[in-house]
């Protein structure tokens, strides 16, 4: 979600997206207005190069600062995916 919209999220709100395990994270997605979309689908090949780092011994930080910087993912997208599809 952007931003600006992030404060606007009630509480009751916030309870049932976590009691239907829905995460909300931070950030936009850039594009033409054309492009926009409701859904980011991260490619395999990113997660392949989180999981390569995760097996080298490299620790969340620098794999969320890395991985950000290079194929720019907002660093909550990172950690998600950390937490969430490689588990430790």
């Amino acid at each position: 979600m952007p931003k600006s919209y992030m404060s606007t999220v009630s509480i009751s709100i916030e309870m049932f997206l976590e009691m239907q395990r829905i995460q909300l994270i931070e950030g936009d997605v850039w594009g033409h207005r054309k492009d926009i979309t409701e859904y980011y689908s991260v490619p395999a090949s990113v997660i392949e190069k989180i999981r390569a780092m995760k097996n080298e011994g490299k620790s969340d930080e620098y794999i969320e600062e890395e991985i950000s910087r290079k194929v720019k993912l907002n660093p909550g997208m990172v950690a998600y995916i950390l937490t969430k599809e490689i588990p430790a």
